[in-house]
């Protein structure tokens, strides 16, 4: 199993949090899809998946269906930046299916619970000694 990194943004106080686990729940999901915050202790919460990268870097795109890898054309948009007005970029972009081989996963939370984020994944002071 590789290590998945989970990125959650929380909307209201716009702090991005980092959680690291070896879990497959989520392979076979798609961008824009609803999961349960359950499998990352995030008990009461509710979190849709935004986007995320796979081993090598490439950024998952929305319009691209399934689990792969292609080298679209795309003029605007994740994964490319354009310089002039119309201008369009061929670039190597990955489907919108959560896959063994994604590496990281953007998720945004869209209905809280208990306890705030920073209780449940902000930083742990360490004991003074």
């Amino acid at each position: 199993m590789v290590e998945v990194r989970f990125v959650i943004n929380d909307v209201k106080t716009g702090k991005t949090y980092q959680k690291a686990l070896e879990e497959e729940t989520l392979v076979g999901k798609k961008i824009g899809d609803k999961v349960s915050g359950d499998f990352l202790g995030l008990e009461g919460y509710e979190l849709q998946i935004c986007g995320g990268s796979d081993f090598a870097g490439f950024p998952m795109r929305h319009d691209i269906d399934g689990p792969v890898r292609k080298r679209a054309l795309i003029g605007s948009g994740v994964g490319v930046k354009v310089d002039r007005k119309g201008m369009k970029k061929r670039k190597t972009v990955c489907g919108n299916q959560v896959t063994d081989k994604t590496a990281q996963i953007n998720l945004s939370v869209k209905k809280y619970g208990a306890k705030t984020l920073d209780d449940l994944l902000g930083k742990k002071d360490a004991p003074a000694q």
